[in-house]
């Protein structure tokens, strides 16, 4: 995956850090995890409830955020 398509990834996940927004991931098992993102890189998000959890994105479905964030559209580097 090259920056360009991970750009809206990080820009989600990182919006929800900033905002301290509760969310469920639901992983590819079916399994609901929910809490805080701590942190998140290419490969991995920490997720904060009454502990830490490192979740792997290849493991991730989906990302439901409790509340709407609004995230800027990737700017354009033409």
């Amino acid at each position: 995956m090259d920056k360009k398509s991970t750009h809206l990834q990080d820009d989600f996940l990182n919006q929800l850090r900033k905002e301290h927004v509760s969310v469920s991931i639901y992983l590819m098992n079916g399994i609901k995890l929910q809490g805080n993102i701590e942190s998140f890189d290419q490969y991995a998000i920490l997720l904060k409830n009454t502990v830490s959890q490192l979740v792997y994105k290849h493991a991730i479905s989906t990302i439901v955020p409790m509340r709407n964030v609004n995230i800027e559209p990737p700017a354009d580097d033409d």
